[in-house]
């Protein structure tokens, strides 16, 4: 994401409001109950995910959040491919009323490199 274009200004923002957290924490998280949720297209989940996570793309997280955390409270991680479309994702959950949202800093690639369980 090339420094000064208009969508890495927009993530910037973003993550100017929310908390990331490293893949371990995200899984540390996880393990004490927090949902993860994979907001990849679904091609990218279909082909390969976090274990467990379930799949909201960023097009239609917002609208279906409710039916997968209807509490506010719900512990959330959520995780793209490089943690720029997830943190756009954190930003609009918390302004939906979701009080313990977290990105995952380096997204989906960062879990790999961790070497944490993934699924297909």
């Amino acid at each position: 994401m090339p420094p000064g274009t208009r969508f890495a200004n927009l993530v910037n923002d973003a993550k100017s409001r929310i908390k990331e957290v490293t893949p371990q924490e995200a899984a540390a998280r996880q393990s004490q109950g927090a949902l993860l949720i994979d907001v990849r297209e679904g091609e990218d989940f279909a082909q390969e995910h976090a274990r467990g996570a379930r799949h909201l793309s960023k097009g239609i997280v917002e609208l279906k959040i409710e039916q997968q955390a209807p509490d506010p409270a719900t512990p959330i991680v959520c995780y793209c491919g490089g943690g720029s479309r997830s943190a756009l994702v954190a930003d609009n959950l918390q302004k939906m009323g979701y009080t313990q949202v977290a990105s995952l800093a380096g997204g989906f690639k960062a879990w790999k490199e961790a070497q944490l369980p993934t699924e297909s």
